[in-house]
């Protein structure tokens, strides 16, 4: 019995340390793209696939369709997931949780400070191939969007997972997390703010702050973690 947990919480810090591993290499490896002072055909082709074929200005699929991209795309902006991550840490204040609500608000204002860092330091230009379908204030590498609803939903999802019971109920709530953050992601695309490989830098850095996250919370936590 021993043997099986010991072998399992050796799996998830393998999996964890291939999942920051692959972060930030994917992370570094995009950050040359935005360098290039020319988009790579990458950037242009996936951008170009979500707009009418000689119309940039209009996105593929019904008129709906583009209110949803936005309707999505909110639920990766700044104040929607400060918003949701205010609740989480009050709730957790208010019952006295104390270890796991330092968890949620530093992953997740630790990731608001670091994507805003790395904003600065590529300083991308937002794309200009197509209009925008969205209001946008800061430079485009990496999606803040993206970057910060994969840190956000992915920490809820590991605080949730210490109190659910059984694995499929685990594997629910990070594919819900999972899922969210891949539609918010797209949806910056479709509305033309960002280049794709803005999206996949935010979720490459967004995984991997998540992850690391999730590592030293599970080490400081680990007498709770013990007891459950």
């Amino acid at each position: 019995m021993h043997q099986s947990l010991w072998n399992r919480i050796e799996f998830s810090l393998l999996a964890a340390g291939i999942i920051i591993a692959g972060g930030l290499w994917g992370f570094v490896e995009l950050s040359e793209v935005a360098r290039d002072a020319a988009p790579h055909a990458f950037d242009t082709d996936i951008l170009l696939f979500f707009r009418e074929a000689g119309n940039p200005a209009d996105p593929i699929g019904p008129s709906w369709l583009e209110e949803a991209m936005r309707d999505i795309t909110a639920l990766g902006s700044a104040s929607v997931l400060i918003y949701i991550t205010a609740i989480v840490v009050i709730y957790l204040g208010m019952t006295r949780r104390w270890g796991p609500a330092l968890f949620v608000f530093a992953s997740v204002a630790g990731g608001q400070v670091l994507s805003s860092l790395l904003k600065l330091g590529i300083d991308r230009p937002r794309p200009d191939l197509v209009p925008h379908l969205a209001q946008v204030y800061t430079m485009s590498f990496p999606s803040g969007h993206a970057m910060l609803s994969a840190v956000t939903y992915l920490t809820l999802g590991a605080l949730l997972a210490r109190f659910l019971p059984g694995r499929a109920t685990t594997i629910f709530v990070f594919a819900v997390a999972i899922l969210t953050t891949l539609m918010v992601g797209i949806s910056r695309i479709y509305l033309g703010v960002h280049w794709p490989s803005d999206v996949l830098a935010g979720w490459c850095a967004g995984f991997a702050w998540a992850t690391l996250c999730w590592l030293v919370s599970r080490y400081l936590m680990r007498p709770k973690i013990g007891e459950a």
